[in-house]
């Protein structure tokens, strides 16, 4: 192995921090959609939306949101940690009104239904806040 200089290496560092770097992957390929000033987090949710704006629009729904922020369980330390635990928090994709109901809709696919993480956050909006998850 050769020897570089300083200089060399600094240069060498410059150049690879030049280079492009890949886009990070979305584990289930879903691609990022910006609409309307929101990002949606796949086709499918973008879909999705357009289809709940016209609904809204032809009065069916009203105030129609997007990723509505619930708090399922507090931020709290544990006995023997140097850290406070985050909040555990659910982002539902949707949330309307139907005739007086209030309804919560997640985008899901099939592989993303069965993630234990997305199953233990569904059971805690039930027993927290009482609210059933619409999966679409």
């Amino acid at each position: 192995m050769t020897s570089m200089s300083i200089d060399q290496y600094r240069r060498e560092i410059l150049k690879q921090n030049d280079r492009p770097k890949a886009a990070k992957r979305n584990k289930f390929n879903a691609q990022k959609v910006e609409f309307d000033g929101m990002t949606f987090d796949s086709k499918k949710e973008y879909k999705r939306y357009i289809e709940l704006k016209a609904i809204q629009q032809r009065g069916e729904i009203t105030r129609l949101e997007h990723h509505t922020k619930f708090e399922l369980a507090p931020k709290t330390k544990l006995e023997g940690e140097k850290r406070a635990k985050p909040a555990v928090r659910y982002f539902a994709d949707f949330t309307y009104y139907l005739a007086h109901k209030y309804m919560v809709e997640d985008v899901k696919s099939a592989a993303t239904r069965k993630l234990a993480s997305y199953r233990t956050k569904k059971h805690l909006m039930k027993t927290v806040h009482g609210i059933d998850i619409t999966e679409v």
